[in-house]
């Protein structure tokens, strides 16, 4: 069967060799930043499991835009060397090209892992200070964030392309940049996060200003042949929050600045948000910016079957699938997935290759000495 999922894509000088994607993953198993074995074999598993893409959980460009205090960082040399280690051996047997999401949480930083409470931290339990677009807090018991002046957001600025060069120097196939759920670019963006009264708040043209800016910082410290793509909110979910018309000029401004892609996620700006959650629920977000924008997309959310995915590709609604809570159900989804839709076989790794399907009825036999 001639399947567009298992068809490869071109952007710039990397290839996909299909379009199915490991979307980023918080693990929250990091130490001050640094990744860990528990790393080692998460990302490895994927990088044979014959994916087009598998993009790494979001690194956090400064110590203060970690989510958690067990969020992955880039940067500085030890969070680089930590890295390191784990996307060398990753490469030894995976064939798969590998991504960064490079983020900052904003005003949703200094909080607990989900597996400990979610919630912010309070003051005394390692709580740091928050930063945001406004001094608005995230819900009515979280602490306030400190509005950043334009000292302070030069400063972060530097921080996406400070990371982005440590990216380039471990080998990163591509950068995805956080712009979504809430967390700083977001923020910039939703009219629910920032109340700013400057050249940086108001229109969508003025929200849009800074997280264009720190694009164009991090293009132009990226590798002009590498892909740089954005993951945006859609819609807040939310009366008065970010619209689809609103994302859909942002992806524009993007398009023109040289971004690759865009990864049409959705909410995670408000508490208050009412969220209608249902199989492929995100899809009509990408496939309006990919018909109104000609940009690249990707879909993602609640996409968990094959035949739903290949769907998505042949309906011309994205590009692109991305999955997150079915690759960490599954990881050889991508195996799966080919062979139900009678695709040719993604790469397996030679240890691997006789237990696929196709090869269960032959029979290993020993040969016996004279």
């Amino acid at each position: 069967m001639s399947t567009v999922m298992f068809s490869p894509l071109q952007m710039r000088g990397l290839t996909l060799p299909n379009r199915v994607i490991v979307s980023p993953m918080c693990q929250y198993s990091a130490r001050e930043g640094c990744a860990t074995d528990w790393h080692l074999q998460h990302i490895s598993q994927y990088a044979y499991s014959g994916v087009g893409l598998f993009i790494s959980e979001a690194a956090a460009v400064e110590p203060r835009g970690r989510i958690t205090q067990e969020c992955l960082g880039l940067y500085d040399d030890e969070t680089e060397a930590a890295l390191r280690h784990v996307i060398d051996a990753s490469r030894l047997h995976g064939s798969a090209p590998l991504g960064i999401q490079l983020a900052h949480a904003g005003r949703k930083a200094s909080s607990h892992a989900p597996f400990h409470g979610r919630g912010p931290r309070l003051e005394g339990d390692r709580a740091w200070q928050t930063v945001a677009p406004s001094a608005v807090p995230f819900d009515d018991h979280w602490p306030t964030p400190k509005a950043l002046d334009e000292e302070a957001m030069a400063q972060v600025k530097q921080a996406f392309v400070d990371s982005t060069i440590r990216s380039d120097r471990l080998g990163f196939d591509m950068i995805e940049l956080h712009a979504a759920h809430g967390y700083l670019l977001s923020t910039f963006l939703s009219p629910i996060g920032n109340k700013r009264n400057d050249m940086y708040g108001g229109d969508i043209a003025n929200r849009a200003r800074y997280p264009l800016e720190v694009f164009e910082a991090v293009r132009a410290a990226w590798p002009d042949d590498k892909p740089l793509g954005v993951r945006v909110s859609a819609i807040d979910w939310i009366e008065g929050g970010m619209t689809l018309e609103d994302t859909v000029a942002f992806c524009a401004m993007l398009k023109e600045r040289g971004c690759d892609y865009v990864v049409a996620s959705s909410g995670a700006m408000s508490p208050l948000q009412q969220i209608d959650v249902k199989p492929g629920y995100q899809v009509p977000f990408a496939s309006e910016i990919r018909k109104k924008t000609g940009m690249l997309t990707m879909a993602v959310g609640m996409i968990t079957e094959p035949r739903q995915a290949e769907e998505i590709l042949q309906d011309g609604h994205a590009d692109m699938v991305a999955l997150a809570r079915g690759f960490l159900y599954n990881p050889r989804w991508a195996w799966h997935a080919a062979h139900e839709l009678g695709a040719p076989r993604p790469y397996m790794p030679v240890q691997y290759d006789r237990a696929h399907p196709d090869r269960m009825g032959e029979v290993s036999i020993k040969s016996k000495s004279a």
